[in-house]
């Protein structure tokens, strides 16, 4: 079995399809059509168990039968296999989600609200970051020391937040994030007081409005970690808390 074709295998588990259903559907399109006994000598399934699996595929509408003697099977075209497997994919995503949609409120009709969360990886924190900076309506800082994590992304909804009239602040230490940020239209730069020699752990800092916030980490292997919260008394406290150590460059803005 070649790489592609373990491939193809998996993708259609993770449609649905067994890992026989998926090797019988895919022998089938090999041969055209055949006997169980014509399938079992190209995928590497039993004589015995392609009958099953046969008649499961007809049933999701995957194949044809011929009454004939021995049974013969046709699988439909592929064109036709693919919008049966997007409809049931369609099908399953909405009763899915439906069901979600339905515990994850309260009996009130009120949705829980967590104080804080935590995002691992890098590119869930820049999406975090663009989600925070987009909900921004008066006051955005933000800061890193890495210039990678400056994204283009991040670059845009910061402008695009500042064309909107919301104050935009970037701080770093950094003299290449500080020169990304100059070019931003709109955004005020700011080279923070006190900085502290051989910092190489902290990541970024989002501060939206006064009740959205993000802090970030990076670990020795360069994997980046945050904690965020939003619309929460944690989230007004932490802030209040850095503009306190950080009193003089934030009154600036």
């Amino acid at each position: 079995m070649n790489v592609d074709e373990a491939d193809a295998l998996a993708a259609f588990e993770r449609l649905g399809l067994t890992s026989y259903e998926a090797k019988v559907f895919i022998g089938l399109h090999r041969i055209g059509s055949g006997t169980a006994r014509d399938v079992a000598q190209v995928v590497d399934v039993p004589r015995s168990q392609v009958y099953g699996v046969a008649e499961t595929l007809e049933e999701r509408g995957l194949l044809e039968v011929q009454q004939s003697s021995p049974i013969r099977y046709r699988p439909v075209s592929v064109e036709e296999a693919r919008e049966i497997l997007r409809e049931r994919f369609e099908n399953e995503q909405e009763r899915a989600f439906e069901y979600v949609e339905a515990v994850r409120r309260e009996p009130n009709g009120q949705e829980e609200q967590e104080d804080i969360w935590t995002v691992r990886g890098s590119d869930r924190v820049d999406d975090r970051v663009v989600d925070l900076l987009s909900s921004a309506d008066r006051r955005i800082v933000f800061g890193t020391r890495l210039p990678e994590l400056l994204t283009d992304d991040i670059g845009a909804a910061l402008e695009e937040r500042a064309d909107a009239g919301v104050t935009v602040l970037g701080v770093s230490w950094t003299e290449a994030v500080r020169d990304r940020l100059h070019e931003l239209a709109g955004v005020d730069v700011f080279k923070p007081p006190g900085h502290r020699q051989g910092d190489d752990r902290s990541g970024r800092i989002v501060i939206v409005d006064d009740d959205g916030v993000l802090l970030s980490v990076v670990d020795d292997d360069g994997s980046e970690t945050a904690i965020w919260s939003s619309g929460s008394l944690f989230a007004s406290v932490l802030i209040q808390l850095i503009e306190l150590d950080e009193k003089t460059l934030l009154e600036s803005c």
